[in-house]
């Protein structure tokens, strides 16, 4: 009798504490160590997503590199946007992208500066035909000690990269999206329980799983579907541009259920659902990806 092939979930990945360590803005997916898993060489695609056209926000790395790479192996052309400085990792993912014969754009906008939103929709749409699925995923964290570090500028910040964006995007990008697209944002296990030191990226995120579950009430009789994902600890860039601090990154994710940070690719596939005709019935949703910790 065939044994079934069963992992410890515990046991997947890293589960050793991380190394100290910090990068200068912005932080970049191959110059961490252990390097991020965002299905490089794991992820096998199954035609989920054919000659579907996307767009991601923060595409260059972690949890929004994993899903581009997921997405162009289940069959979709990829537009990347990502940071100014982050090109590297940008191009890498492009590479990969274009190695499984799908079409890669590359779009550098920095969310914090003007809105870009229109002119990087109509790139889209020209290079691709149309624009079907858009995964809001770029995020700004930076964390802060006490009440008095927090500057209004960082605020300010903080809300233009993580909610702000993802209304004026949805606001160009919807015009074009046909019955059937799907829109999924990645809020966090912060928008339900916030660490101290994360209070205006907490909030936002709060924020944005009101604005997933109002998009998907006000979108329905389009035929459009909206959903979130919410985080919990990931290995990303993110947790080493000031997103932890440095002294806290060898227990990063060891206070989990399952006693380890989760790496981007174990994200990737509730992605690639939300976003494929499999979750015809699935709207206004949010889905933990916590290692545990529950969101609601």
């Amino acid at each position: 009798m065939t044994k079934p092939h069963l992992v410890d979930p515990r046991n997947m990945y890293h589960t050793e504490k991380f190394p100290k360590q910090d990068q200068d803005t912005p932080a970049l997916d191959d110059k961490m160590g252990p390097l991020p898993d965002c299905g490089e060489t794991s992820y096998e695609g199954n035609h989920q997503l054919e000659n579907r056209r996307v767009l991601i926000t923060g595409a260059d790395s972690g949890i929004g590199r994993a899903a581009a790479i997921a997405f162009s192996r289940e069959g979709a052309d990829v537009a990347i946007q990502f940071l100014p400085g982050e090109e590297t990792d940008a191009k890498e993912v492009a590479e990969l992208i274009e190695k499984e014969g799908r079409k890669a754009l590359l779009l550098g906008y920095d969310f914090k500066e003007s809105d870009h939103s229109k002119e990087m929709v109509e790139k889209v749409v020209a290079e691709f035909g149309g624009l079907d699925t858009l995964i809001l995923n770029a995020a700004q964290q930076i964390s802060q000690p006490t009440l008095e570090d927090l500057t209004m500028e960082q605020v300010e910040e903080t809300y233009k990269v993580n909610i702000i964006s993802m209304f004026a995007l949805v606001k160009e990008a919807v015009p074009h999206m046909p019955p059937g697209s799907a829109i999924v944002t990645t809020t966090s296990i912060q928008g339900f329980n916030p660490s101290p030191g994360l209070l205006d990226y907490a909030s936002t995120n709060a924020a944005v799983t009101n604005f997933t579950i109002g998009l998907a009430k006000k979108l329905a009789d389009k035929g459009i579907r909206v959903n979130g994902v919410a985080p919990g600890p990931i290995w990303t860039p993110l947790q080493l541009d000031g997103g932890q601090p440095e002294e806290d990154l060898p227990e990063f994710g060891q206070n989990t259920l399952l006693e380890r940070a989760g790496q981007p690719v174990e994200l990737a596939p509730v992605y690639v659902f939300l976003a494929s005709n499999k979750a015809s019935y699935v709207t206004a949703q949010i889905y933990g990806v916590t290692g545990g910790e529950a969101i609601n």
